[in-house]
C-alpha cells in the first residue's frame, strides 16, 4: 500500500503542475480552438495518470475527478464556459482546487448568504450516514449468511453513502482551507419524487452542473428538449463506462451505458408526460417517491452493479476496507 500511496501523490502532484500551466499559459490564449489545442496535452495527461493506480479507494475518485470532471471543466474553459471561467479572475489556488475537486462554488458567497449555506449542513444527519456506512461495511463480514437481495440492497446504500461522504470531504476541505462556499453535492436523493428530480436536483449535483453546459444546453438549443435529455444521459453512461474500465481493466460489456440510456429515455418520457398533463393529474408525493427510488434501485441492481461484481471490484473494495481496519487496529 505504501507504493500505491506514493503513486497517488505523484498523480496529484502532476495534475496540479499541469493546472499551473493552464492557469499561467492557456488562460492567456484567446478562447476557442487555440486555447483548446494548448490544453489538449493536459487532457491527455489526465486520461493516462490514473492507470498508475490499482486500489479502489484511491483509483476510483482519481478517475472521476481527473478523467471526467477536470477534463470536462477544461474543455468548457477552452471556450470560456464552466466553473473555471469567471468575470473576476481566480487565484492559482482557487483555480486548481475548482478544476481538480468535485465542487462548484456559490455565485454569491456574500457574508449575508454564508450563514444560510452553513446552516443547511446537518451534522446529526451526517453522523447517521457515517454510522450507517460503517454498519454496512461491518455487515460484509457476514455476507456468506446473507441473501443475495440483502447484499444488493447493501451495495446500493453503500454506493450512495460512500459517494456522498467522499464528495462531502472534498467540500469540507475547500470550505475549511480555502474559505470558499461550495454548493451542495447531494440533496437527499432518497426523497426524490421523479427521475427528473432525482438526476437533476438531488443526485451527485456536480455531474449535471458539468453536463448541462457541455452537452444539454447546446443540444437543447439545436435539436430540442427531449433529444438533449437523452444525449446527456448517453454521455453520462459512456463516462461511467470509462470509469468502469479503469476499475476493472476489462473490456466493456455496456450494462452501465444501457442503465443511463434507459434512464434517459424514461426521464425524457416523464418530462413529456408532465408537459402534456400540464399539472392536471399528479401522484401523491409518497407514491411517486417510492416508485422513483424503487426504479433507480431495481435498474441499478440489474444494469449498474453487474460489471463491477463480475470483475470482482466489489470484493476488492471490501478487502481494502478490511486491511484499513486492521491497520487502524494495529495503530491503536
Amino acid at each position: 500500500m505504501d507504493g500505491e500511496i506514493k503513486s497517488f501523490i505523484k498523480v496529484w502532484l502532476a495534475a496540479m503542475a499541469s493546472l499551473c500551466y493552464c492557469y499561467c499559459v492557456a488562460a492567456r490564449i484567446p478562447k476557442g480552438t487555440a486555447r483548446l489545442i494548448s490544453i489538449l496535452p493536459v487532457i491527455y495527461l489526465f486520461i493516462i495518470l490514473p492507470f498508475s493506480l490499482s486500489s479502489f479507494h484511491l483509483g476510483a475518485p482519481s478517475v472521476f475527478y481527473l478523467v471526467w470532471l477536470a477534463n470536462f471543466k477544461l474543455l468548457l474553459f477552452s471556450f470560456n464556459h464552466g466553473p473555471l471561467s469567471s468575470p473576476q479572475p481566480f487565484s492559482l489556488l482557487h483555480f486548481t482546487s475548482i478544476a481538480l475537486l468535485p465542487i462548484k462554488t456559490k455565485q454569491d458567497p456574500s457574508p449575508q448568504s454564508a450563514p444560510t449555506a452553513r446552516s443547511s449542513v446537518k451534522p446529526t444527519l451526517l453522523a447517521i450516514k457515517v454510522v450507517l456506512l460503517a454498519a454496512i461495511v461491518r455487515a460484509y463480514d457476514y455476507r456468506q449468511n446473507l441473501h443475495t437481495s440483502v447484499i444488493m440492497a447493501l451495495y446500493c446504500c453503500h454506493v450512495y453513502l460512500g459517494a456522498e461522504l467522499v464528495l462531502g470531504i472534498s467540500a469540507f476541505l475547500v470550505r475549511s482551507l480555502l474559505g470558499l462556499e461550495p454548493e451542495p453535492q447531494f440533496n437527499e436523493p432518497y426523497l426524490a419524487t421523479s427521475l427528473q428530480d432525482f438526476w437533476g436536483r438531488r443526485w451527485n449535483l456536480m455531474v449535471p452542473s458539468i453536463l448541462r453546459p457541455a452537452v444539454y444546453d447546446p443540444l437543447r438549443r439545436t435539436v430540442g428538449l427531449l433529444p438533449a435529455y437523452f444525449a446527456t444521459f448517453l454521455v453520462s453512461g459512456l463516462m461511467h463506462e470509462i470509469i468502469y474500465f479503469y476499475l476493472t481493466r476489462a473490456s466493456p460489456t455496456w450494462e452501465v451505458t444501457w442503465f443511463f440510456v434507459l434512464h434517459g429515455v424514461c426521464t425524457a418520457a416523464e418530462v413529456a408526460a408532465k408537459k402534456a398533463l400540464a399539472g392536471r393529474w399528479r401522484l401523491h408525493r409518497a407514491v411517486s417517491g417510492l416508485l422513483t427510488v424503487g426504479f433507480v434501485a431495481v435498474t441499478g441492481v440489474w444494469l449498474f452493479l453487474p460489471q463491477v461484481m463480475r470483475n470482482g471490484v466489489d470484493q476488492k473494495a471490501i478487502k481494502e476496507y478490511s486491511r484499513q481496519n486492521e491497520g487502524l487496529a494495529q495503530c491503536i
